[in-house]
């Protein structure tokens, strides 16, 4: 099959593009630039702007299938997550429906319904919306979070000897891997209007993870509490700034006081053993 791939060379859509090529697919990889990822045949490449529909014109011709995974993740002063995750995919969307494709597949996130003062997330919920009523068979994916992301989060911490959460009461997540999810991605790509809540085999509290984070790195754990408050001073601190961070904090704020659990369980991979193959590095 023919597949756009939106995003193809972020940490998830270089998961996705491999198990694609890998299954023989013809993928058309989409994204703002290119990097090396180990692949060198089976694809096409279209540099691509997501909020500039011009970019995207004839890149969904002839094509079975889009999977986007295109969403911001960091701090900008130039653009919003309304421009991103929700404008620039349905800009997407509009070419693929332009281009008479059938199936389209989106990542979202989990709970998106939830958080309608959290950018990151509702403009990933407007955008669900948006395809739901489209007339295009849809496949959308909540994850609950991926290894590298908490990882990412947890380092800093215990390199400094100390890990703060937030709240008083435990908050769990089951973290599933991108390699993992991928396979999931492309397993179900051709799924007709169906929403997974997707999450890795291991759950556990945040607390339990900080603990086995110290333990892989051969620290004494030391975890104190902190009041959710303090971020909501931040977001609004870095709201005057316009810099760009609200959007980050506010969702650093929402993920580490709900739990984030998905019914949908994928893969074998282990995130306890993925937390000491990072530390022993």
């Amino acid at each position: 099959m023919k597949v756009v791939l939106a995003g193809a060379y972020g940490n998830l859509g270089a998961d996705v593009f491999r198990e694609l090529v890998k299954a023989g697919h013809e993928v058309i990889a989409l994204d703002i630039a290119q990097r090396d990822i180990g692949i060198d045949t089976g694809f096409t490449f279209a540099k691509i702007d997501v909020t500039d529909p011009k970019t995207l014109e004839h890149t969904c011709d002839g094509a079975d299938a889009v999977i986007t995974t295109v969403g911001l993740t960091k701090g900008s002063a130039a653009v919003s997550n309304y421009d991103i995750d929700y404008q620039g995919n349905l800009n997407l969307l509009n070419e693929a429906k332009k281009a008479g494709v059938k199936n389209f597949v989106y990542i979202s996130v989990i709970k998106a319904d939830t958080a309608p003062d959290v950018p990151m997330v509702n403009s990933k919920y407007l955008f669900e919306q948006e395809l739901k009523k489209s007339g295009l068979n849809y496949v959308i994916h909540r994850p609950t979070g991926y290894f590298y992301d908490i990882i990412k989060v947890f380092r800093p911490m215990i390199e400094k000897g100390k890990v703060t959460l937030l709240g008083k009461a435990p908050v769990y997540a089951n973290i599933v891997s991108t390699e993992d999810f991928a396979a999931f991605i492309v397993d179900h790509m051709l799924d007709e209007n169906v929403t997974y809540s997707v999450g890795g085999k291991e759950k556990y509290s945040y607390e339990e993870i900080a603990r086995m984070c110290f333990e892989a790195a051969g620290k004494e754990p030391v975890i104190k509490r902190a009041s959710p408050g303090i971020f909501d001073m931040l977001a609004w601190i870095n709201k005057i700034k316009k810099n760009g961070k609200e959007a980050i904090i506010k969702f650093s704020k929402w993920t580490l006081t709900h739990d984030m659990v998905g019914d949908t369980i994928v893969g074998e991979m282990s995130f306890s053993e993925y937390i000491k193959q990072s530390f022993s590095k």
